[in-house]
């Protein structure tokens, strides 16, 4: 790839984040650029395909759906120059902007969504199209011959704004996704063991209010977050850890009101369970 093809593809993506699009590098098969040494080659343990994170213990998750951010200071940075050079082309997060993209990868599966699903903005692919609707569901391959579903958890390639005029996200996309369990639940409840602190085990808090207003900012800054879904779930449990996590005051209702903003965010019960764990152990709980 010569520097002005580099430069390409990170104007593109800056663009896009200026616009609210949340943007990470995809190589020229599609599959997600590992940042980092320790991700290189997929060394953290994801996927072959790198489309889900392994247990990566990056400053920031380097790969896959993760990464995708709207900050320019990441996608700038020295860390993210490697991915760039082996960029292909330019890749989102549809759940990270508030989309979902129904993939459609051939004549069939575009005859049926012409006659079954209500039009909207839709752009051309190489073997069919991308139909994009407001709102975000599952994200789930193979729910019809030749239909994918993609939105949290999951990536699109920017193939350009396509045209129509976006529509609301229609109750049978929806019911396609739903049909396996679907990702974003009610959060398991997690039973949690605190190590006491020293001397007593008595909290050293100013009052159980001061708890109550930590586990809301808590909630509010994982719901306010637009872009790097996983690194600030795993950021705000750390902190909650931090603070709260040795008193022994931290309940599993805490817990769990944690875990059901993380999900509404896209986050699986799975990742969040090892966001949980990562945190304790970063701490020596």
């Amino acid at each position: 790839m010569n520097t002005q093809q580099l430069t390409g593809h990170l104007d593109l993506a800056l663009q896009l984040a200026t616009s609210g699009l949340p943007v990470l590098p995809l190589r020229a098969g599609k599959g997600p650029v590992g940042n980092c040494r320790t991700c290189a080659d997929n060394a953290c343990g994801g996927r072959p395909n790198m489309k889900t994170p392994g247990p990566c213990a990056c400053p920031r998750p380097c790969h896959a759906w993760a990464a995708a951010t709207t900050d320019p200071r990441i996608l700038t940075s020295p860390a993210w120059a490697k991915a760039w050079r082996d960029t292909g082309t330019v890749g989102y997060h549809p759940g990270g902007a508030g989309v979902t993209v129904v993939d459609l990868d051939d004549a069939g599966a575009i005859a049926w969504a012409r006659q079954t699903l209500p039009h909207t903005r839709a752009v051309a692919t190489t073997r069919g199209e991308h139909w994009i609707y407001s709102g975000i569901t599952r994200s789930v391959n193979g729910v019809r011959d030749g239909v994918d579903i993609k939105s949290t958890m999951s990536y699109a390639r920017w193939l350009g704004p396509g045209t129509g005029t976006l529509a609301e996200l229609p109750d049978v996309v929806r019911a396609l996704a739903e049909k396996a369990p679907s990702a974003v639940r009610p959060a398991a409840r997690v039973a949690v063991t605190v190590p006491a602190p020293a001397g007593g085990g008595e909290c050293c808090h100013r009052s159980p209010a001061y708890l109550e207003r930590g586990i809301a900012m808590a909630e509010q800054r994982i719901t306010n977050a637009c872009s790097a879904i996983h690194n600030t779930v795993y950021g705000t449990f750390l902190a909650v850890l931090s603070a709260h996590g040795r008193c022994g005051c931290l309940t599993e209702g805490h817990i769990t009101r944690l875990f059901t903003a993380a999900q509404a965010k896209g986050e699986s019960p799975r990742h969040c369970s090892d966001a949980w764990s990562n945190a304790r152990t970063a701490l020596g709980m």
